[in-house]
């Protein structure tokens, strides 16, 4: 399998990417490799400057750099030889199997979008993040910030994709479907969750479990947790700070630090014709090591092509 990585992506790249891709070579086959996507000039000096050996890796030189706060249209397609760009334009060349960024998140969307473009059938592809639950499972949340104003039909698409990842990459064998809501009654919420109930209760793509609470995010009443991004995000933004504080007063157990993000790596960007994750801004090597571990279990799953033929039965069924 031949992984890409923005090596300037984040906050801290080149440092902490060159890092994270030594790390995960003890965790990859001998087949994989990793494409590492930026100047050649700094990732050789990086390589050398950790002992690493520039045999495990492929180099694709790539000079121009986009920066966490530049407009994403704008300086995709006017940066061109930039590491997102490059690594976009392989990733639709086949010539990696799929791609990693914990840079631009608003330029690796875009380079989705239009350079692999949406599944067919996909409205919106949609961003997930993973909860632990207290009972050792996880839950699937989705969308987080991709999406924050949609249509109850958007919504349900994210139930199937949301679905399809929690069975194929999670392992769960017929995932539960909730719908954030802030009552369980079918009646309540806003006008977007009312009519999206009313599209998800009858389902035959997905089981519908019905609403569920804010309280119950860590509970075992769904595996798969559906919202508009304007909500998740908020809600995964809470979730990061009160980690942070609970970190800062010692006040932790095994349950607690499952809320690490460095343990999960990134966010899968599901609906479109590859194998693409988004990794935070501030990801340590630990992070990137565990988004490049992520990319390649997405693929290896082969989730587009599992998502392409849930989408294809959907459209049929229409």
């Amino acid at each position: 399998m031949k992984i890409g990585l923005d090596v300037m992506g984040g906050d801290y790249a080149p440092e902490v990417t060159i890092e994270g891709a030594l790390l995960s070579l003890d965790k990859l086959a001998s087949e994989d490799r990793i494409f590492l996507f930026g100047p050649e000039d700094i990732i050789t000096e990086k390589i050398h400057e950790k002992g690493g050996n520039l045999k495990d890796f492929t180099i694709v030189h790539c000079p121009d750099v986009i920066g966490m706060g530049e407009r994403p249209i704008k300086a995709f397609t006017q940066k061109p030889a930039s590491s997102i760009s490059m690594g976009f334009r392989y990733l639709k060349g086949k010539k990696i199997d799929a791609f990693a960024s914990a840079g631009n998140s608003g330029a690796v969307m875009v380079g989705a979008m239009y350079s692999v473009s949406n599944i067919k059938g996909v409205i919106r592809p949609s961003t997930l993040t993973t909860l632990p639950k207290e009972n050792g499972g996880m839950n699937v949340m989705l969308d987080i910030g991709t999406n924050p104003d949609i249509k109850p039909d958007i919504l349900y698409q994210f139930a199937i994709l949301g679905s399809i990842y929690s069975k194929h990459v999670l392992g769960v064998k017929k995932p539960r479907v909730g719908l954030l809501n802030i009552g369980e009654e079918e009646e309540k919420g806003n006008l977007l969750c009312q009519s999206a109930f009313r599209l998800m209760k009858d389902s035959e793509d997905f089981y519908f479990y019905g609403n569920i609470e804010g309280r119950d995010l860590y509970k075992d009443k769904a595996d798969v947790i559906v919202c508009d991004g304007f909500t998740g995000n908020i809600v995964l933004k809470q979730i990061e700070a009160m980690y942070r504080m609970l970190m800062k007063r010692n006040l932790v157990d095994d349950f607690i630090k499952k809320f690490n993000y460095e343990n999960y790596g990134g966010s899968p960007i599901l609906g479109v014709n590859g194998s693409v994750v988004i990794g935070h801004g501030i990801s340590s090597s630990k992070a990137i090591k565990n988004m490049i571990l992520l990319t390649h279990d997405i693929q290896q799953a082969n989730l587009t092509g599992k998502i392409k033929r849930v989408m294809n039965k959907y459209i049929q069924s229409k």
